[in-house]
């Protein structure tokens, strides 16, 4: 899968007060990020229906639970020094599930519509691209070895989350495009494969193809989620969302346990 070398572009150095470490508090990008990764958005569907839809508490109540949920978990990631599994991905995993509730929220809620809720995710996601960009002088992971880097990747990623969501929906849905939880997930998966591609034969960008990678794997989550527990009438398999979670989860935890993972390369 698409790893996030370090480009040949300038970048802009640290702050002389802001503390830079020789690795990054995140981990190396190969096979085993993106199968947590896709794992992760997919217990973030599950998980984020689980609490709105299957004890109805809504979106926004939800959503403020998951919020909570995240604060606690990027403020214990900020204040490692190191990379640390478990602490890294349980903040990955709060970010999908509030990026769930709160598309589902602007989407439906607020009456904006996928289309409409995409575009103003879209506009969040690179207004966010942009302004780490012009702070920091480069958006690779391998640049991540500040706070302030820090910080704006994880609004990204927030930001990426949720518009995953709301493309994933917006593929899926009769309202929407009308493809169904399957044919969505073979339109994101098939572009993976594309970047995968575009990866190996063109100079393309890999910092450009690693969030573009990084965005799409959230709308297949969101896929294979749905897919897992809307009612076989709606084309999904029925299965119950606290137990499609928690199996997610048993399988994330068994991974990190598994396999080492290593912490990106800074760039220097």
């Amino acid at each position: 899968m698409i790893q996030a070398n370090r480009d040949a572009t300038a970048t802009i150095p640290a702050s002389p007060t802001e503390p830079a470490h020789s690795l990054s508090k995140v981990p190396e990008v190969v096979l085993l990020f993106w199968a947590i990764k896709i794992a992760a958005t997919t217990l973030g569907e599950t998980g984020g229906d689980a609490l709105s839809m299957s004890l109805n508490l809504g979106y926004l109540l939800s959503t403020a639970v998951f919020a909570g949920l995240f604060l606690i978990a990027v403020s214990a990631q900020m204040k490692t020094r190191k990379f640390r599994p478990f602490i890294y991905w349980t903040t990955i995993i709060a970010t999908t599930t509030v990026g769930t509730t709160l598309a589902d929220f602007v989407d439906r809620s607020l009456g904006i519509g996928y289309a409409g809720g995409s575009l103003l995710l879209i506009s969040l996601l690179l207004g966010s691209l942009y302004m780490w960009y012009r702070t920091t002088g480069s958006v690779s992971v391998a640049s991540i070895t500040t706070r302030r880097a820090e910080l704006f990747y994880w609004i990204t990623i927030m930001f990426s989350q949720t518009l995953g969501t709301a493309l994933g929906d917006w593929t899926a849905d009769p309202v929407g495009l009308g493809l169904g939880y399957t044919g969505a997930a073979l339109i994101f998966g098939g572009a993976l494969l594309l970047l995968v591609l575009a990866y190996y034969k063109t100079k393309i960008s890999h910092t450009v193809l690693f969030w573009a990678a990084f965005i799409l794997t959230r709308p297949l989550g969101a896929a294979l989620g749905d897919f897992l527990d809307k009612p076989v009438d709606k084309g999904g398999l029925a299965l119950d969302r606290f137990t499609a979670s928690l199996v997610l989860l048993a399988l994330i935890v068994v991974c990190l346990f598994l396999f080492r993972q290593r912490a990106s390369k800074a760039m220097h």
